[in-house]
């Protein structure tokens, strides 16, 4: 495969900031054949890049997760101190500044002067949309937010979060760049705080804290659950297909038998979101369309046989 062909289209990546998920983006495009200029203003910061991204392209390498040695993937990414050098001719700029909103409106008001017109700016912000930090921008018309799962070189899904005024042209070249590095995205269909992954994983947190406060469950009991019981499901299917599968009839059926009690625990945390029946109707819909019911023993055996995949390959890690 050429180099060519495993980018994409042509043009430079910046990754601006240097934590873990700079450093983890950088792998994502530099494993697929991009060049990088990673940016980072503080020179300790700046000394401790190349060791860090060296270790972690080895441990992929180790795992067999890299096509390539991982010397040359490394020698894909520049460390750069200057700002305006970082992004000069980049056609994709990701930055990966920290949770603070205050520094991300200061930061693309100086990406927005710099970078390329034609160049996309992209956010990994975990929880702030972008009409917070863009807004008042000449080229808010190419700003988004790209939100990864940690660390993306290994979580391929990444949210594309656009705000009203992102540019129809910059959510389909964003998404174009993304899925030419091997990433999986999805796209938020309206701004909200925290986009779909943070969602849903702060509302599982959020009673697992309350379990923890009650005293219903120890830390590493709640843990256990999700790791070893629900967690084990989620690898392979997700909490629609999950509970589909659970029910024979499917999730109409799980939802008319399940739904009083769900309410009622969701009453009990002063959330009260009923599964109404035209809302229960569209995701059935939706279900339906993916899988019919009479194709409903053949997808539970299906998931049996992942889940046995899964529990042998555990096994063996844990022998190890």
């Amino acid at each position: 495969m050429t180099e060519e062909s495993r980018s994409g289209e042509a043009g430079a990546i910046a990754v601006i900031g240097g934590g873990s998920i700079g450093i983890a983006f950088a792998i994502v495009f530099a494993r697929a054949g991009r060049q990088v200029r990673l940016h980072e203003p503080d020179a300790a910061r700046r000394a401790a890049i190349p060791g860090a991204l060296r270790a972690r392209l080895d441990d992929l390498s180790a795992y067999e997760l890299l096509d390539e040695p991982s010397d040359i993937v490394s020698r894909r990414v520049t460390v750069a101190a200057d700002l305006a050098a970082a992004v000069q001719g980049a056609v994709y700029v990701q930055e990966c500044a920290p949770e603070d909103l205050a520094l991300k409106k200061a930061l693309f008001a100086e990406l927005d002067r710099l970078a390329p017109p034609q160049a996309v700016l992209a956010s990994a912000s975990s929880a702030i949309v972008a009409s917070a930090f863009a807004a008042d921008l000449p080229g808010r018309a190419r700003v988004l937010v790209t939100h990864p799962g940690n660390p993306p070189f290994l979580i391929r899904v990444v949210e594309i979060v656009p705000a009203p005024f992102t540019h129809p042209d910059s959510v389909a070249r964003a998404t174009e760049v993304l899925k030419s590095a091997g990433m999986e995205p999805v796209l938020v269909r309206k701004e909200i705080e925290g986009f779909v992954f943070n969602r849903l994983q702060g509302a599982l947190l959020r009673e697992a804290y309350c379990l923890v406060r009650d005293g219903v469950a120890s830390v590493d009991d709640v843990d256990c659950i999700v790791r070893d019981g629900l967690g084990l499901r989620w690898s392979i299917i997700g909490p629609f297909e999950t509970v589909d599968l659970n029910t024979q009839g499917g999730i109409e059926s799980h939802a008319r038998k399940m739904g009083p009690a769900y309410e009622r625990m969701g009453a009990e945390r002063g959330q009260r979101d009923p599964w109404t029946p035209d809302l229960v109707a569209k995701v059935s819909a939706a279900r339906r369309a993916l899988l019919p019911l009479d194709r409903w023993a053949e997808r539970v055996g299906w998931r049996d046989r992942k889940l046995m995949s899964l529990v042998r390959h555990r096994k063996g890690e844990q022998s190890e």
